[in-house]
């Protein structure tokens, strides 16, 4: 049969390009689904901030009336200005396997790349670093987190077989905890404290963290600046993404460093892991979704690691010893026997080196493709 593509106008349309990965994983023991309305608000001009900057276009495919693929153009137009580089983006990538739905995506993501005047297709790539991005090549056997894309093996065959190449690889570890904190971790912490005068900010609810929260997006800014297809995001997401995730904060998860003079440092962000409460949610919090990542959130052997980041000055003195002392000892703390690091680029030797205190196995890895037009 025949694979027809449409383009996605209306909010029905919508609904059936965020539905069809729920169906195309229905069952699937690692495949971890998104909750459908963050989908929407992310894909929806009206509500995401990104718009400023970025255009995008969504196709459907079909075969008779069943959807059997979709995927989702982006022109990030601070990305070209920053980087100098004239690339269409393409993400939220999926099909059924077979070859010629993939190529019928894929062309339409081209077919408008080239009358924007790009010169090349990169992706999976969002709207924004934050996003999803990397389409897993390795790990298949492994449960997904709620940071990243989980995908079949078959996605990355197809796309190579239509002449798509490597542009950069994420390494991820699964990190088993010790039984106690590593002496050596927790004698490097201090010193680094006292050397350089750094404190922890004491806060035991999420309301106490907030004020920090355009403090620790700057510092995103700041310290992810350097790192493949980042723009800095604007106030109005700051705004947006502070809303959409401080609420669900756990204090002892987040440990914040100031200078002497209380001005951000260093911080990580990181959560006991959603994966198996969002697989149990199905995409939606009612009737029991909420239920169940509240129950996760409460009680959980793994953790997900989401966020690091430190001052550029602070780089290389050890920061980071602080930040994975105080979050080993809330997981040990907490019950927690495995943490996962989510996404790092495979060149990032800096947030590689902190695992060496650890007993870490690189398990997953994830690629961007592009391909020069």
């Amino acid at each position: 049969m025949n694979v027809t593509i449409r383009e996605v106008t209306t909010n029905s349309q919508l609904n059936a390009f965020i539905d069809f990965p729920y169906a195309l994983y229905k069952g699937h023991s690692y495949y971890v689904p998104p909750l459908s309305f963050d989908e929407k608000a992310t894909l929806r001009k009206d509500k995401n901030p990104a718009f400023d900057y970025c255009e995008a276009r969504y196709w459907l495919a079909y075969k008779g009336k069943r959807v059997v693929g979709r995927i989702a153009a982006i022109l990030n137009k601070a990305y070209v200005e920053k980087w100098g580089n004239a690339y269409m983006r393409f993400g939220w990538i999926d099909f059924e396997d077979d070859e010629e739905i993939a190529k019928a995506l894929i062309a339409e993501v081209e077919k408008w790349a080239t009358e924007k005047g790009m010169k090349a297709v990169h992706g999976p790539m969002g709207f924004t670093d934050l996003d999803h991005e990397g389409m897993l090549v390795h790990g298949f056997d492994q449960l997904g987190t709620l940071a990243a894309i989980y995908n079949y093996p078959y996605y990355p065959k197809h796309i190579e077989k239509l002449g798509y190449q490597k542009d950069a690889d994420w390494v991820e570890y699964k990190i088993k905890l010790p039984d106690t904190v590593p002496e050596k971790l927790a004698k490097m912490a201090g010193v680094v404290e006292r050397r350089l005068d750094l404190h922890l900010v004491k806060a035991k609810k999420a309301k106490e963290i907030l004020p920090y929260a355009k403090d620790i997006f700057e510092l995103i800014n700041e310290a992810y600046s350097e790192l493949y297809g980042v723009v800095p995001l604007t106030d109005k997401q700051i705004a947006y993404y502070t809303k959409q995730y401080f609420s669900f904060i756990r204090t002892d998860f987040v440990p914040l460093i100031v200078d002497k003079d209380g001005k951000l440092v260093a911080f990580g962000i990181s959560m006991p892991s959603l994966s198996v409460a969002l697989q149990k949610a199905k995409g939606s919090l009612l009737p029991f979704g909420l239920f169940h990542i509240l129950k996760a959130l409460k009680k959980n052997k793994l953790a997900d690691l989401y966020l690091i980041a430190i001052r550029k000055e602070y780089q290389g003195k050890g920061v980071n010893a602080i930040l994975m002392h105080e979050m080993t000892k809330s997981y040990l703390k907490n019950g927690i026997e495995y943490a996962e690091s989510n996404p790092e680029l495979e060149l990032n030797k800096k947030v590689q080196s902190i695992w060496e205190h650890y007993d870490a196995v690189q398990h997953k890895r994830r690629r961007c493709y592009i391909k020069h037009l």
